[in-house]
Parts: C-alpha cells; structure tokens; sequence
C-alpha cells in the first residue's frame, strides 16, 4: 500500500539513509507532494538550505540542467538537494536522465516531482534508478471503496478516530481527492480535541455536507425500500443539483447493486466483506437489500440506473431536469 511505502521512505531519510535519487510518479499527486515536501524541510538544516538547496520546474528547464545543478558540489555541508517540480513537463526528454541515473552524484538529493505520469519500466531510466541506489515511487489514485480505510489510517497516525458514516461522507463528496480529504480533515482538526472522534454530525456543521441529505443516505433508504426517505433525498437533489449532481448519485447507486448481486451470489456470505471490497460496517446494508430485492429486481434496477444514466446526458430525454429524472428512476428501481 501506497501508504506504507511513504512511511518507509520518510523513516529512511529520518535514520540517516538517504538515496541520492528520489522519482516520484504517478496519478496521486497527494504522495509525490508529502514525499517532495519531507525532503524540502527535513533533509538539509536551515543555514545549509540557504546554499544547497535548490527548487526548479520542469517547464522552465532541460535534463542538461538538472544533470548540470545535480554535479555540482555542496557548500560547506554533505549534501545538496535538488527538487524538480511538475518534471512531467520534461516526459519527452526524460529518459535522456538515464546517463546520470547510472552514477549519481552521492553528494545530491535529486527528488524528480513526475505527476500524472509513469516511467515505461522497460526503458533505461527506470531500470538505472532501481539499480544504482535510487528509489522509485509509483503514487497510484486509490479506488474509492479504499479511501475510508485509508482515512480511517491516516487519522489513527495523528491519534483520532472516525465513525464508518463519517469517512463514507468524505468519500462520497469529495471522491478519492486524497489532497482534497486531507484539507477537510485537517481543518477539522483544528476544532477538535486530541484523541476525539468524527462524526456525522461534525461533518455537518463544519464541512457543510448534510448527514441526511447525500447519497449514502439514499443507497441506505433504497436498500431499505423507505420510499418517503428516498424520495425526499432525490427531492433535496433536485433542488441543489450543483452539489449532488447525477453523475456521482448513478455511478453510487450501480456500484451498490453491483455489489448486491455478487451478495447474493455469495455461497459463504461470511466474508461478504472481504468478496464485496467493503467495510465489515457496511456488510449489513447489503444483509437488509437482499431482503428487499431479489438478483431480478437488482438487475432491473441496474438497468433502470444505466437508462437514467443515458437521459441524464441527453440521450432519450431533452430537457428533463436531474429532480425528474431521479424521481424516475426511484419510480423505477421500487417497482
């Protein structure tokens, strides 16, 4: 896990054991920032980053520079350290850093910020960086069924703790954005004891998503067949489409009926949580929805929600605001 590498990576540097080349990649960018910004501020002391440490970005230089800068001596100190931000702007002439990849200065701390973006394992560069001492570090976006326990994670590491609603809330408004859930929960931190808990209600008054009103909450009502619930949910939808837009509503609610049929598919329904990807907190929602709706109703209202899917883009349905098209759907998936 991702997570695990940054802890290993930083407990490295801490002990002393510095690699001269450090090439962040990937599609999370919350990662590449951590790592880069643990060796701007703990690699070289105050005084020695006056002189030997130096930030550059990759649209405004060439691999000749940053090979040039990164053979360069320190000044009256070990180490020099070079960051290169956004290098995912050098991703044409990147591997032209193989050479100095092969016998790098032990002298620098070259971090390579390369966003969004991987290294073709096949080629020199990566196969250089590897071998000779260097560290290569893919920062892969989490799926989103992962992202509760990872900010379960997180926040046990700064000694607080979270209900399974409360992170479910997170994920369900902000996505897998770890940069994003990460400003939320520090904020949060800001108001909150030591050792506290978050909850719902937390959420609610200091982020500003309702505990009552989100999708969470009508995947829940749908599974229990409360239409009133459900109905007024979508009703709350319509009225705010802005921040509850379509889109995030059908793929939640396919992924819920995705799971539900594998649920019911399960011979041993005792590692539902383990077969579903889910929280062993969440297994009873699926436990409730099976009562409710065999795999033949599951599998109309799976196609009911591609239908609203497809008239929610315009295909079918000019014009029909996401209240009528919800509302529709619900229509739908109770019948």
């Amino acid at each position: 896990m991702a997570l695990d590498e940054v802890k290993q990576i930083i407990n490295n540097i801490q002990s002393g054991t510095i690699a001269p080349i450090y090439f962040l990649m990937g599609e999370e960018p919350y990662y590449i920032d951590g790592i880069s910004s643990f060796i701007e501020g703990n690699v070289l002391n105050e005084t020695e980053r006056e002189f030997n440490q130096m930030v550059l970005y990759g649209r405004d230089v060439s691999i000749d520079d940053i090979v040039s800068q990164s053979k360069r001596y320190p000044m009256m100190a070990e180490r020099q350290v070079v960051i290169v931000k956004e290098a995912q702007d050098l991703s044409r002439t990147i591997e032209n850093l193989a050479p100095y990849a092969e016998a790098p200065q032990t002298s620098t701390v070259l971090v390579m910020c390369y966003k969004y973006k991987k290294l073709d394992a096949r080629k020199k560069l990566s196969k250089n960086i590897k071998k000779y001492g260097g560290v290569l570090f893919e920062s892969k976006k989490l799926y989103d069924d992962k992202v509760p326990d990872w900010i379960r994670r997180v926040l046990a590491g700064r000694g607080y703790t979270v209900t399974p609603k409360a992170s479910q809330m997170l994920v369900e408004f902000l996505g897998n954005d770890l940069g994003k859930i990460n400003n939320e929960l520090e904020k949060l931190q800001l108001i909150m004891k030591p050792g506290a808990q978050i909850t719902p209600e937390l959420i609610q008054e200091n982020i500003g998503i309702s505990k009552d009103f989100n999708n969470f909450e009508l995947q829940n009502a749908i599974g229990e067949r409360d239409m009133k619930k459900a109905f007024a949910i979508v009703q709350y939808f319509g009225q705010n489409p802005k921040n509850h837009p379509m889109v995030m509503t059908v793929a939640l609610l396919y992924s819920f009926f995705s799971k539900l049929l594998n649920y019911h598919a399960l011979s041993d329904k005792s590692n539902a949580a383990k077969a579903l990807g889910v929280s062993p907190y969440f297994v009873k929602d699926y436990q409730i929805a099976a009562r409710n709706f065999s795999m033949k109703k599951a599998s109309r209202a799976i196609e009911a929600i591609r239908q609203a899917d497809l008239k929610s883009k315009g295909v079918g349905a000019a014009n029909v605001s996401q209240g009528d098209l919800l509302k529709e759907l619900l229509v739908r998936i109770f019948q």
